[in-house]
């Protein structure tokens, strides 16, 4: 391809709407543009990149046995609706009606879509297991988009969804999507991370995530140096405390203390000088099942994730005022566990050593000090509630502590079970005449967060450094005065004998400075540059610069195709 026929508007200046590396890069590189907020263009050089990682991720699938198929994004709500996720997906939905008033969602995921096509058409044990999967555009109205591709309204990603008669069979294939994962993202040629994650809004009993690695990751990723565990934010476990006998026989009685207008944690601490780890969080949490009373230690942060998988409840939210006064008898900023009545409690595992406690006293104005657990008050539940914190203790092999690295979720695999095809009633005839519901898994790539998460992991100051698998292009070739005859011989010379071998290859004829084309090209991030010029064309030589590690040497002008293969691989 000629450079003068491409359209790459590349930009000196840093966009100051960009807040991420890859963001600006990609902006600056002539890849994307905005269209609206959270919604952009791919040019030329940032298509190429989509959709070889497209390719990378079909072929994948294809060898791991998963089938293609293309889905609606214009989804029925009727379908949503039977799954009670019309009513509880959030704002984040776009929601639309046609002109007969009929309500329909562009898709942000295709679990109920794949289930009503799988129950329309398989019947019986004998057809399964089946995976089909889908590359195709999602939508979701993101409260504020940002990071360019990287969290967008649309944006492209595959899904696939596995049917399963029997929990064996899911297993078999969950671990065959995970082996085809970490054969993509090893050809993507990225550092990553399999992490144990939440589930969230897809549900289901098990998940993991896979995590690019960069230092400007936007989650924190907890592993354990000493086992093989690591997980994410919300999944990351913290290991269980180990009450002393003494402490809960303690003798005395809380004392009551006047905190005016001291809510906070900070407030209180300061204002009867104690530290926030000696004080217990009170926080009263509405669910489907009633107000909940979740505690946590003060200078710890309660994590909702866990929360509502220890209360096994789908809907969770901070009360309001009006029901923390009515739970507790006090307003905001003055709930405590002790003497709190017709509430369930549920009590992180900290919360229980901390001694000479301090909380609120349900009374406005007034909080408790000297509060011990087990002499003042009981939960009714004591369970892993916190945020896993650096240095924590391993969960699994109790011995090493964790460390954290940043990272940017690309892939998530889920095992649904059962959750879909009950509510949908998608079942199928097993082989003793029963009637069963389909077993069902999970598992998605976000397409265009891989390649923002590629150049947010391999970028320097100069600009992208692509992996060669999923570059724009593999070679760029820059004759410094491309209107020198010598040197736009030999340019155009290498640039056939390059195509004809099928590498993918640009010919930089623009005219202009040379240092203004290398600064484009090292911008740009292609992986391999051949520069010819007049001193080394004396000597029938051409340069040959690595892109990723800045070598350099020179080569014959007749020996460069034979060096580029032999890179290339």
């Amino acid at each position: 391809m000629l450079m003068t026929r491409m359209l790459v508007p590349t930009l000196r200046e840093v966009p100051k709407e960009a807040e991420v590396i890859s963001h600006q890069l990609m902006l600056r590189a002539g890849m994307i543009r905005k269209l609206a907020a959270g919604v952009y263009t791919f040019l030329p050089l940032g298509y190429r990149v989509l959709r070889k990682v497209e390719q990378i991720i079909r072929e994948e699938m294809n060898r791991a046995g998963a089938q293609e198929v293309f889905m609606p994004a214009l989804l029925p709500a009727e379908l949503w609706k039977e799954t009670g996720r019309w009513g509880v997906y959030g704002k984040e939905l776009f929601r639309i009606k046609d002109r007969h008033d009929r309500e329909f969602c562009l898709g942000p995921t295709h679990e109920e879509i794949i289930t009503d096509l799988v129950r329309n058409s398989i019947n019986s044990y004998k057809q399964l297991p089946v995976n089909l999967y889908q590359i195709q555009n999602k939508f979701r109205d993101e409260i504020r988009p940002r990071f360019g591709v990287m969290r967008s309204r649309e944006f492209g990603m595959k899904d696939a969804y596995s049917f399963h008669a029997t929990e064996e069979s899911l297993d078999q294939e969950y671990q065959n999507m995970y082996q085809a994962y970490c054969r993509i993202f090893d050809r993507l040629g990225l550092e990553y991370k399999v992490v144990e994650a939440d589930s969230g809004a897809i549900g289901g009993g098990y998940s993991q995530e896979f995590m690019v690695i960069a230092d400007t990751g936007e989650e924190p990723v907890y592993f354990c140096e000493g086992c093989d565990y690591c997980a994410s934010r919300d999944a990351a476990g913290v290991a269980e405390y180990v009450v002393s006998e003494t402490q809960t026989k303690s003798d005395g009685k809380p004392e009551k203390v006047k905190t005016p207008d001291q809510k906070t944690i900070e407030e209180v601490a300061q204002f009867l000088k104690v530290k926030p780890a000696q004080m217990i969080k009170t926080l009263i949490y509405e669910t489907e099942s009633g107000p909940v009373a979740a505690l946590v230690r003060g200078d710890h942060e309660l994590n909702e994730a866990k929360l509502k998988k220890v209360l096994a409840v789908e809907d969770l939210k901070l009360a309001d005022e009006k029901v923390i006064k009515k739970v507790t008898g006090a307003p905001l900023g003055f709930a405590g566990p002790v003497k709190l009545k017709n509430v369930k409690i549920v009590a992180d595992h900290a919360v229980l050593l901390i001694e000479n406690g301090v909380t609120g006293a349900n009374e406005q104005d007034f909080h408790l000090t000297g509060v011990v657990y087990g002499r003042d008050y009981k939960a009714d539940v004591v369970a892993d509630l916190r945020y896993a914190l650096e240095h924590d203790v391993c969960p699994r092999c109790k011995n090493s502590k964790l460390k954290v690295k940043r990272g940017i979720e690309v892939g998530h695999i889920f095992k649904l079970g059962t959750k879909y095809s009950k509510k949908m009633k998608a079942n199928f005839i097993d082989e003793n005449n029963q009637e069963k519901p389909f077993i069902m898994g999970c598992y998605g790539v976000g397409v265009g967060r891989t390649a923002a998460a590629a150049i947010e992991q391999k970028n320097d100051k100069d600009g992208i450094i692509w992996p060669i698998s999923i570059a724009p292009y593999q070679v760029a070739v820059i004759p410094v005065n491309f209107d020198e005859k010598d040197q736009r011989e030999v340019a155009e010379k290498i640039y056939k004998e390059l195509s004809v071998e099928g590498v993918e290859v640009v010919l930089d004829d623009r005219p202009g400075r040379v240092g203004m084309k290398l600064k484009d090209m090292d911008l740009i991030g292609f992986p391999i540059k051949i520069i010819i010029g007049p001193k080394g064309l004396k000597e029938g030589k051409v340069e040959l610069k690595l892109r990723s590690t800045g070598e350099m040497k020179l080569v014959d002008k007749g020996e460069v195709l034979q060096e580029v293969l032999g890179i290339l691989g």
